[in-house]
C-alpha cells in the first residue's frame, strides 16, 4: 500500500466488488484510506477474500450482503451496510435493529454491479430484458435513493456504465439499453445534488479482463482481436477502471459532475 491516503476518513459501499472491476475498485479506495462496504450477492467466499485483502494491507473493510435485481434489495443491503458499519465502530449491533440508519455513514457509493448476456434483438426475451433492467439500472436508482439520507455533503456517486452505450453493441441490446438508462440517471442525479456539493459521474470501460468477458478471450486469436481494439493493444485490466473511480471519489474531481468518462483504452477510436 503506499501513501496516498486521500479518502482517509471516508466511508464507501462498492456494488459487486467481490471479483473483477468492483474488487479493484474497493481495493483501490480502500488503499486511500476509505473504510469500504464490500458488497456482494452470491459469492461469499470471493467477498471474504476481498475483504481479507484488503486488512492484509492495512486497510479497512466489511463485506455487505445483498442479491440485487429482486424485491427488497434496497432495503437488505442497506440493513447489511449498517449492521456492518456499526461492527467496523465497535457500536451495538443490536440497539434499533438490523435496519436502522447510521446517519452521516456515506461518502462515496460505485454502482458497479452488473449482469449481461442479453444477445441481439432476435433473441431478446422479457424475462431477460426485465433482469438487465432491474440490476443494471433500477437497482442503482433506488440505491442512490436510500443512500442519501446517509450521505454527506461533497459526497461522490460514481456509475459503473459501458462502452456499449455509445458505440453499436446489438450483439447485447438489452444490456446496452439499461446502461444507457444508468447514464441518462447520470446527467439527472448531477444536477439534482449539485446543491449539496455531491458529484455524480459515470465511467465507461471498454473490454476489460474479468470473468464478465471471459467467452471473448477464448482462444489466443480473440484475445489478440480484443487487445487490437485499443489503441494500446492490450485488454485492459480492472486497476485501469479503479484508479479513474478513485479520481472521481477524491477531492481533486470536485470539479467535474454529470460526465461519462470513457476510460476504454481509444477503443475503436
Amino acid at each position: 500500500m503506499d501513501n496516498r491516503r486521500t479518502l482517509a476518513g471516508k466511508i464507501a459501499l462498492v456494488t459487486g466488488a467481490g471479483r473483477g472491476i468492483g474488487r479493484a475498485i474497493a481495493e483501490r479506495l480502500a488503499d486511500d484510506g476509505a473504510l469500504v462496504g464490500v458488497h456482494y450477492g452470491h459469492s461469499a467466499t470471493a467477498a471474504q477474500e476481498v475483504v481479507a485483502e484488503i486488512r492484509k494491507n492495512g486497510g479497512r473493510a466489511f463485506a455487505v450482503e445483498a442479491e440485487l435485481g429482486v424485491p427488497g434489495d434496497t432495503d437488505a443491503v442497506f440493513a447489511a451496510f449498517d449492521a456492518g458499519l456499526r461492527a467496523e465502530r465497535g457500536e451495538g449491533g443490536e440497539e434499533g435493529g438490523a435496519g436502522a440508519r447510521v446517519g452521516g455513514s456515506l461518502d462515496i457509493l460505485v454502482n458497479n454491479a452488473g449482469v449481461s448476456g442479453s444477445g441481439p434483438v432476435s433473441q431478446a426475451v422479457p424475462e431477460v430484458f426485465d433482469r438487465m433492467m432491474a440490476v443494471n439500472a433500477k437497482a442503482p436508482l433506488f440505491l442512490v435513493q436510500a443512500a442519501l439520507p446517509r450521505m454527506r455533503d461533497g459526497g461522490r456517486i460514481v456509475n459503473i456504465s459501458s462502452l456499449a452505450s455509445r458505440r453499436a453493441f446489438p450483439e447485447s441490446i438489452a444490456y446496452a439499453m439499461s446502461k444507457g438508462a444508468l447514464d441518462t440517471m447520470t446527467l439527472c442525479l448531477a444536477k439534482e445534488l449539485g446543491g449539496r456539493g455531491i458529484t455524480v459521474n459515470t465511467v465507461g470501460p471498454g473490454f476489460i479482463e474479468t470473468n464478465m468477458n471471459a467467452r471473448r478471450r477464448t482462444t489466443p486469436e480473440a484475445r489478440a482481436a480484443l487487445a487490437g481494439r485499443s489503441v494500446f493493444d492490450r485488454i485492459g485490466r480492472p486497476s485501469d477502471v479503479a484508479d479513474v473511480v478513485a479520481f472521481l471519489a477524491s477531492d481533486d474531481s470536485r470539479w467535474i459532475t454529470g460526465q461519462y468518462l470513457d476510460a476504454s483504452g481509444g477503443t475503436d477510436l
